[in-house]
Protein backbone atom coordinates (compact mmCIF):
# COMPACT_ATOMS: atom_id res chain seq x y z
CA UNK A 1 0.00 0.00 0.00
CA UNK A 2 2.65 2.40 1.08
CA UNK A 3 4.31 1.90 -2.52
CA UNK A 4 1.05 2.81 -4.34
CA UNK A 5 0.45 5.81 -2.07
CA UNK A 6 3.80 7.16 -2.91
CA UNK A 7 3.51 6.01 -6.95
CA UNK A 8 0.27 7.91 -6.85
CA UNK A 9 1.98 11.25 -4.92
CA UNK A 10 5.04 10.97 -6.89
CA UNK A 11 5.52 14.35 -9.11
CA UNK A 12 4.36 13.78 -12.90
CA UNK A 13 7.39 13.84 -15.49
CA UNK A 14 8.74 16.33 -17.33
CA UNK A 15 6.95 15.94 -20.58
CA UNK A 16 3.38 15.84 -18.50
CA UNK A 17 4.75 18.95 -16.58
CA UNK A 18 5.35 21.14 -20.11
CA UNK A 19 2.44 19.52 -20.99
CA UNK A 20 0.82 20.91 -17.82
CA UNK A 21 2.37 24.39 -18.49
CA UNK A 22 1.58 24.44 -22.27
CA UNK A 23 -2.22 24.00 -21.49
CA UNK A 24 -1.95 26.79 -18.75
CA UNK A 25 -0.23 29.20 -21.27
CA UNK A 26 -2.56 28.81 -24.14
CA UNK A 27 -5.71 29.07 -21.90
CA UNK A 28 -4.42 32.40 -20.92
CA UNK A 29 -2.81 33.64 -24.31
CA UNK A 30 -3.74 31.49 -27.39
CA UNK A 31 -1.46 33.33 -29.37
CA UNK A 32 1.61 31.41 -28.12
CA UNK A 33 0.10 28.27 -29.92
CA UNK A 34 0.76 30.01 -32.88
CA UNK A 35 4.21 31.95 -31.34
CA UNK A 36 5.61 28.20 -31.17
CA UNK A 37 4.39 26.50 -34.06
CA UNK A 38 5.80 29.53 -36.20
CA UNK A 39 8.83 29.07 -34.32
CA UNK A 40 9.26 25.31 -34.79
CA UNK A 41 8.35 26.09 -38.77
CA UNK A 42 11.24 28.14 -39.11
CA UNK A 43 14.06 26.30 -37.18
CA UNK A 44 12.68 23.22 -39.93
CA UNK A 45 13.04 25.60 -42.83
CA UNK A 46 16.59 26.66 -41.95
CA UNK A 47 17.73 23.57 -42.17
CA UNK A 48 16.10 22.63 -44.96
CA UNK A 49 17.78 25.70 -46.97
CA UNK A 50 20.89 24.32 -45.43
CA UNK A 51 20.48 21.32 -46.23
CA UNK A 52 19.99 22.03 -50.08
CA UNK A 53 22.93 24.57 -50.09
CA UNK A 54 25.96 22.93 -48.37
CA UNK A 55 25.44 18.97 -48.86
CA UNK A 56 26.01 18.64 -52.56
CA UNK A 57 23.16 16.17 -52.71
CA UNK A 58 24.68 14.35 -50.12
CA UNK A 59 21.12 12.10 -48.81
CA UNK A 60 23.04 11.40 -45.14
CA UNK A 61 24.17 15.38 -45.08
CA UNK A 62 20.74 16.37 -46.00
CA UNK A 63 18.60 14.19 -43.58
CA UNK A 64 21.04 15.68 -40.82
CA UNK A 65 20.61 18.76 -41.46
CA UNK A 66 16.86 18.37 -41.88
CA UNK A 67 16.43 17.21 -38.15
CA UNK A 68 19.53 19.92 -36.82
CA UNK A 69 16.61 22.30 -38.16
CA UNK A 70 13.75 20.45 -36.20
CA UNK A 71 15.49 20.36 -33.27
CA UNK A 72 16.81 24.25 -33.29
CA UNK A 73 12.49 24.80 -33.67
CA UNK A 74 12.05 22.90 -30.89
CA UNK A 75 14.35 24.57 -28.60
CA UNK A 76 13.46 27.79 -29.69
CA UNK A 77 9.36 26.95 -29.03
CA UNK A 78 10.28 25.95 -26.10
CA UNK A 79 12.01 29.13 -25.47
CA UNK A 80 8.80 30.76 -26.16
CA UNK A 81 6.63 28.64 -24.23
CA UNK A 82 8.46 29.31 -21.05
CA UNK A 83 8.45 33.62 -21.57
CA UNK A 84 4.73 33.16 -22.34
CA UNK A 85 3.94 31.23 -20.08
CA UNK A 86 6.03 33.53 -17.26
CA UNK A 87 4.23 36.49 -18.95
CA UNK A 88 0.37 34.42 -18.52
CA UNK A 89 1.53 33.69 -14.90
CA UNK A 90 1.80 37.20 -14.01
CA UNK A 91 -1.27 38.28 -15.82
CA UNK A 92 -2.86 36.57 -13.40
CA UNK A 93 -1.56 37.95 -10.78
CA UNK A 94 -0.96 41.48 -12.20
CA UNK A 95 -2.93 44.31 -10.35
CA UNK A 96 -3.26 42.04 -7.18
CA UNK A 97 -1.46 42.86 -3.90
CA UNK A 98 1.79 41.28 -3.10
CA UNK A 99 2.14 40.72 -7.45
CA UNK A 100 5.79 42.99 -7.28
CA UNK A 101 6.74 40.82 -4.23
CA UNK A 102 6.49 37.36 -6.37
CA UNK A 103 8.52 38.74 -9.21
CA UNK A 104 11.39 39.99 -6.61
CA UNK A 105 11.13 36.06 -5.45
CA UNK A 106 11.04 34.22 -8.54
CA UNK A 107 12.22 36.30 -11.60
CA UNK A 108 15.49 38.44 -10.50
CA UNK A 109 18.76 37.16 -12.03
CA UNK A 110 21.45 36.04 -9.51
CA UNK A 111 22.98 39.86 -9.02
CA UNK A 112 20.18 41.10 -7.13
CA UNK A 113 19.26 40.82 -4.07
CA UNK A 114 15.17 41.85 -3.35
CA UNK A 115 12.42 40.25 -1.10
CA UNK A 116 8.97 39.28 -1.38
CA UNK A 117 8.46 41.31 1.67
CA UNK A 118 7.21 45.01 1.11
CA UNK A 119 9.41 48.30 2.76
CA UNK A 120 6.36 50.40 3.32
CA UNK A 121 2.65 49.35 3.09
CA UNK A 122 -0.16 52.08 3.57
CA UNK A 123 -2.61 49.56 5.70
CA UNK A 124 -5.86 51.20 3.90
CA UNK A 125 -5.52 51.05 0.50
CA UNK A 126 -2.94 48.26 0.33
CA UNK A 127 -0.29 49.96 -1.81
CA UNK A 128 3.25 49.11 -1.22
CA UNK A 129 6.99 49.82 -1.81
CA UNK A 130 9.61 46.88 -2.13
CA UNK A 131 13.45 47.20 -2.47
CA UNK A 132 16.14 45.52 -4.54
CA UNK A 133 19.87 45.83 -4.15
CA UNK A 134 22.03 44.65 -7.21
CA UNK A 135 24.88 45.75 -9.22
CA UNK A 136 22.90 48.63 -10.61
CA UNK A 137 22.33 50.22 -7.41
CA UNK A 138 18.89 50.23 -5.06
CA UNK A 139 15.60 49.96 -7.23
CA UNK A 140 12.57 50.82 -5.29
CA UNK A 141 9.15 49.93 -6.90
CA UNK A 142 6.23 51.39 -5.82
CA UNK A 143 2.78 49.40 -6.42
CA UNK A 144 -0.41 50.71 -7.20
CA UNK A 145 -1.37 53.94 -8.83
CA UNK A 146 1.58 56.48 -8.92
CA UNK A 147 -0.33 59.34 -6.78
CA UNK A 148 -1.05 57.33 -3.53
CA UNK A 149 3.13 55.85 -4.05
CA UNK A 150 4.95 58.98 -4.34
CA UNK A 151 5.12 59.67 -1.10
CA UNK A 152 6.31 56.90 0.48
CA UNK A 153 8.95 56.01 -1.98
CA UNK A 154 10.21 59.54 -1.54
CA UNK A 155 10.47 59.30 2.19
CA UNK A 156 12.16 55.78 1.42
CA UNK A 157 14.51 57.61 -0.98
CA UNK A 158 15.35 59.79 1.87
CA UNK A 159 15.64 57.01 4.48
CA UNK A 160 18.17 55.39 2.04
CA UNK A 161 20.22 58.37 0.92
CA UNK A 162 20.96 59.06 4.87
CA UNK A 163 21.69 55.56 5.39
CA UNK A 164 23.79 54.55 2.02
CA UNK A 165 24.69 58.11 0.10
CA UNK A 166 26.44 57.84 -3.17
CA UNK A 167 24.44 55.02 -3.98
CA UNK A 168 22.41 55.00 -7.26
CA UNK A 169 18.29 54.99 -6.81
CA UNK A 170 16.49 53.87 -9.37
CA UNK A 171 12.63 54.18 -8.96
CA UNK A 172 9.73 52.19 -11.05
CA UNK A 173 6.06 52.27 -10.85
CA UNK A 174 3.64 49.11 -11.20
CA UNK A 175 0.32 50.09 -11.41
CA UNK A 176 -2.87 51.30 -13.24
CA UNK A 177 -0.98 54.24 -14.72
CA UNK A 178 -0.38 54.64 -18.63
CA UNK A 179 3.12 55.27 -17.92
CA UNK A 180 3.94 52.12 -15.29
CA UNK A 181 5.89 49.06 -15.76
CA UNK A 182 3.92 46.14 -16.60
CA UNK A 183 5.10 43.41 -14.04
CA UNK A 184 5.94 40.93 -16.88
CA UNK A 185 8.51 43.04 -17.65
CA UNK A 186 10.07 44.19 -14.66
CA UNK A 187 12.65 42.09 -14.47
CA UNK A 188 13.85 43.09 -17.21
CA UNK A 189 14.42 46.28 -17.17
CA UNK A 190 16.13 45.87 -13.77
CA UNK A 191 18.25 43.98 -15.43
CA UNK A 192 18.74 47.00 -18.04
CA UNK A 193 20.34 49.15 -14.97
CA UNK A 194 24.00 50.59 -15.80
CA UNK A 195 25.89 48.58 -13.49
CA UNK A 196 27.47 50.52 -10.27
CA UNK A 197 28.37 48.32 -7.92
CA UNK A 198 30.57 44.91 -7.37
CA UNK A 199 29.50 42.31 -5.90
CA UNK A 200 30.86 42.81 -2.90
CA UNK A 201 29.22 46.23 -1.99
CA UNK A 202 25.87 44.76 -3.37
CA UNK A 203 26.12 42.56 -0.18
CA UNK A 204 27.79 45.55 1.91
CA UNK A 205 24.31 47.55 1.09
CA UNK A 206 21.81 45.30 1.33
CA UNK A 207 23.30 43.84 4.19
CA UNK A 208 23.52 47.53 5.74
CA UNK A 209 19.76 48.36 4.65
CA UNK A 210 18.19 44.91 5.99
CA UNK A 211 19.96 45.45 9.55
CA UNK A 212 18.53 48.80 10.00
CA UNK A 213 15.49 47.78 8.37
CA UNK A 214 14.05 45.35 11.23
CA UNK A 215 14.80 47.71 14.18
CA UNK A 216 11.13 48.02 15.42
CA UNK A 217 10.18 51.87 16.14
CA UNK A 218 10.00 52.43 20.44
CA UNK A 219 6.46 54.46 20.72
CA UNK A 220 6.76 58.04 21.32
CA UNK A 221 6.56 59.17 25.31
CA UNK A 222 7.55 55.26 26.49
CA UNK A 223 11.41 54.96 28.01
CA UNK A 224 12.37 51.12 28.20
CA UNK A 225 14.59 51.59 31.32
CA UNK A 226 11.92 53.36 33.16
CA UNK A 227 8.75 51.76 32.10
CA UNK A 228 7.52 49.80 35.49
CA UNK A 229 6.27 45.68 35.86
CA UNK A 230 2.50 45.91 36.58
CA UNK A 231 1.82 44.70 39.64
CA UNK A 232 -0.26 41.44 40.57
CA UNK A 233 -3.91 42.33 41.42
Amino acid sequence: MARKDSAATKEPGRIKQMWQVFQMTRRYDPRAQWYMLGTLLLGAVIGVVLALTLTGGNVFSVVLWIVAGVLLGALGAIIVLGRRAERAAYSQIEGQPGAVGAVLRSSLKRTWRGSEMPVAVNGRTRDAVYRAVGRGGIVLIGEGPATRTRKMVEDEKRKIARIVPNVAITVFSVGPDSDAVPLHRLAGRMAKIKTSLTKPEVLAVDNRLNSLGTQMPIPKGVDPMKARPQRAR
